[in-house]
């Protein structure tokens, strides 16, 4: 026995309704992954974009962070009289001043023990020849595999060796694009400090909604406040790590220990490999220089303690916990921009990092981020509240 509407070829209500339901659903996890790969494409090209146009894009930014930086400084002097033009030139000048007597200060010590390398090698191979015993067999045997790999190749198949540029052409080119691009940051932070407001107001205007205006307007201030805090803070303790670890190594007799408390300064910027850096460097040049391995120990030790204060006493008191990022999250930004823009990229990690932070809280589809960049997870009270009742039931 049929009923009506199998008789007339026709699904029932319900069958038809589910059917939407279905195609619906389809429809959605399309489209959903049709945006997840138009995101990555995107993701991907903004790479190769700013990969192959680093020479244009690395340096406008460099110039809005200083600019960033550097603006309550210009906005403090306005209020006391001082022309925001002024203020900027003044400014942007001693930056020049101080980044270029920092460059010039290590210039020769740098070129000394680049000259001094083989020699500096060789001592600390002698001074070290106590503890290389156990490695002697494998540094044995891998020779013997290079042998066999180098005996090992067909007869009469030459080998190709591509030419490379010489070092002072090298050390030329890299000269003009260092001054280049140290340029047009300078000048075109100049040029940012000097317009004062012109630019916030630009954005304020791209806008059409007052509440639009008004979030636009609290970001803008809340990126400028936390990154010329941040920047300026971070100086401040670099500079005082940099006296600190200078006079330790003066008082330890340390030869050129002025230029040592420089280089933590300035290798501090950046995080994490900078510090292993300095370390390793005062080690070399300390184990080359005292008659104890002992005695000799001594300065990279006290680089590391000093170290260990500034990261884990100093910057968290100083900063704040609202701007700590997690170690992960540091240790991936600094390896992609250093493969991105190089030294340059590791140095303006971090700053990237927190202005992606504070965009993220004031965003509540991208708090997840802003969370997995804190260094701490925050959690809602209601959260907090709801733990122990869920962890008993």
């Amino acid at each position: 026995m049929t009923t009506d509407s199998a008789v007339s070829g026709t699904q029932p209500p319900e069958s038809v309704e589910l059917c939407s339901q279905s195609d619906r659903a389809l429809h959605f996890g399309e489209t959903k992954m049709i945006r997840s790969l138009l995101g990555g494409i995107f993701m991907l090209t903004c790479v190769y974009a700013l990969y192959f146009a680093r020479d244009f894009v690395m340096p406008v930014i460099l110039a809005f962070l200083l600019a960033l930086m550097l603006t309550p400084i210009v906005r403090f002097l306005k209020k006391r009289g001082v022309p925001e033009a002024v203020s900027a030139t003044l400014l942007v000048l001693l930056s020049v001043a101080a980044i270029g007597g920092a460059g010039y200060f290590l210039s020769g010590p740098i070129v000394q023990l680049a000259s001094d390398a083989p020699e500096i090698g060789r001592r600390i191979t002698e001074r070290l020849s106590e503890l290389r015993h156990p490695f002697e067999k494998f540094m044995a045997v891998s020779h013997e595999v290079e042998k066999v790999a180098e005996t090992a190749q067909e007869p009469g198949v030459q080998r190709v060796v591509v030419a490379q540029p010489g070092v002072v052409s090298q050390a030329a080119g890299n000269l003009l694009s260092g001054l280049t691009t140290a340029a047009i940051t300078f000048v075109l932070s100049l040029f940012l400090l000097a317009s004062g407001t012109m630019f916030y107001e630009k954005i304020i205007q791209s806008f059409t909604r007052l509440s639009e205006k008004k979030r636009a307007l609290r970001i803008v201030y809340d990126v400028e406040r936390e990154i010329s805090r941040y920047l300026l803070t971070v100086a401040v303790i670099n500079t005082g790590l940099g006296i600190a670890i200078g006079v330790g190594l003066w008082a330890l007799g340390m030869p050129n220990p002025a230029v040592w408390g420089v280089a933590a300064a300035a290798l501090n910027f950046l995080p994490y490999v900078g510090a292993l850096v300095t370390i390793l460097l005062v080690a070399a040049i300390s184990i080359i220089t005292f008659d104890t391995l002992s005695y000799a120990l001594l300065a990279p030790a006290f680089v590391v303690v000093c170290n260990i204060i500034e990261g884990q006493v100093v910057t968290p008191l100083v900063v704040g916990r609202r701007l700590e990022i997690n170690a992960v999250a540091i240790f991936i930004a600094v390896a992609f921009w250093s493969w991105l823009w190089g030294f340059v990229g590791a140095l303006i990690a971090v700053p990237l990092l927190v202005i992606i932070k504070v965009f993220c809280d004031h965003f509540d589809s991208w708090s997840n981020v802003g969370n997995f960049l804190a260094a701490h997870q925050v959690q809602d009270p209601a959260e907090v509240q709801a733990a122990p009742a869920q962890a008993a039931s």
